[in-house]
């Protein structure tokens, strides 16, 4: 990173530059369109704005965190995933990932401020220590209360990525000896979009920051404060074990033959009913899996308090609804009533026919055993 403000130029400008072909700038742009979940259409609009916008200049601190966040994004499968974040965004300062140190370092932070002021996104990765005057997290002989004060008063707009800075993570685990808080708790007159997960999905974190940068507002959001379009559904409606879980088929153990079935999680202590993210449809590491899918119960990492919600093996009781289409604005009205008892009486059916057509299934399997034999 250099120590001066970077020379404005679009998006287009700076991946040609790199050495990509408009070829693959067009894949980009519609890979991302995708993503979003916006119509095909969108890519015109897209593309329209990486050519013509210029760069929007970031400001990403670090405060109490495990650098996982960061890690996450400089591991996305699409090269120019990670490229737009850190060439092609105006990345003008990182603590952890810059090259500069020292004064040198903090006096690019200060210009670009200056310089974009009301213009800049601030990310942040981790949460805010407040006990003790915020003594447990300082930079530069500044705590991270005043420093993060000082970033977001030129904002156009903060994102929060990691549950750390969207609720406190870890660090605000009862009972939380720093007075660790997230982001929303100390800055409240700016747009805040979080991001949260442990760590959230690479290509998560790069598709909110292009949102804003082409269409230069935020994305619609819950009533969290996360993007629907990534938090919108639970990871258990969007899991491929969702079938066992309708039929009431169940790992009791991790070393049983269940398991190795790959039968449904849920007594295993898998939060992924009640957790709202994009991991069963985007995968982790090129798409390849995700925590469930590795055999692993979802802990929630996603959800506020999700630390304090263990042990993590402990089975969830009265899961609020099995609809589908659930939202995370929606969860918690289903009521005791109808809703219930129509959700139990499918639930009842599902098992049954389920379990009839593996019962079906097995006896067929014995009879052509038996031919096979004969």
């Amino acid at each position: 990173m250099k120590n001066s403000v970077k020379k404005e130029e679009t998006y287009y400008e700076s991946i040609i530059k790199q050495g990509y072909t408009r070829r693959e700038f067009i894949k980009f742009a519609t890979y991302m369109t995708a993503f979003m979940g916006l119509k095909f259409s969108a890519v015109g609009q897209i593309m329209e704005a990486l050519e013509t916008k210029k760069r929007i200049p970031v400001i990403w601190e670090h405060f109490q965190e495990c650098t996982g966040c960061s890690e996450s994004f400089i591991r996305s499968d699409h090269p120019l995933v990670a490229d737009l974040i850190f060439d092609h965004i105006s990345l003008d300062y990182t603590d952890t990932l810059m090259a500069a140190a020292g004064h040198n370092a903090e006096e690019a932070k200060q210009a670009s401020m200056k310089e974009n002021y009301g213009k800049y996104i601030l990310v942040v990765e981790g949460a805010i220590p407040t006990k003790n005057n915020g003594v447990y997290c300082t930079i530069a002989g500044r705590t991270a209360v005043d420093i993060i004060k000082e970033s977001a008063e030129g904002a156009a707009a903060i994102i929060t990525f990691g549950s750390c800075s969207s609720y406190g993570g870890v660090q605000a685990a009862s009972p939380n000896p720093t007075g660790s808080v997230p982001v929303d708790k100390i800055i409240k007159n700016k747009p805040i979009i979080k991001v949260p997960g442990c760590p959230p999905i690479s290509e998560v974190m790069t598709a909110i920051v292009l949102h804003y940068a082409t269409f230069e507002t935020l994305p619609e959001l819950d009533s969290q404060g996360r993007p629907k379009q990534f938090y919108g559904k639970r990871v258990h409606d969007s899991c491929y074990r969702r079938p066992y879980f309708d039929a009431g088929l169940f790992v009791e153990s991790f070393d049983s033959e269940e398991a190795k079935k790959g039968y449904c999680l849920y007594k295993m202590g898998c939060r992924g009913p009640v957790t709202y993210n994009s991991c069963g449809t985007t995968g982790w590491n090129n798409g390849v899996s995700f925590p469930v899918k590795s055999g692993y119960p979802c802990i929630g990492c996603s959800e506020n308090n999700f630390w304090d919600n263990s042990p993590f093996y402990k089975r969830l009781e009265n899961i609020p609804g099995t609809s589908i289409e659930a939202t995370a604005d929606k969860i918690g009205k289903i009521i005791l009533g109808t809703a219930a008892a129509g959700a139990a009486a499918h639930t009842i059916a599902t098992n049954v026919l389920k379990k009839k057509e593996l019962k079906e299934n097995e006896c067929m399997g014995e009879i052509n055993e038996n031919r096979i034999k004969e």
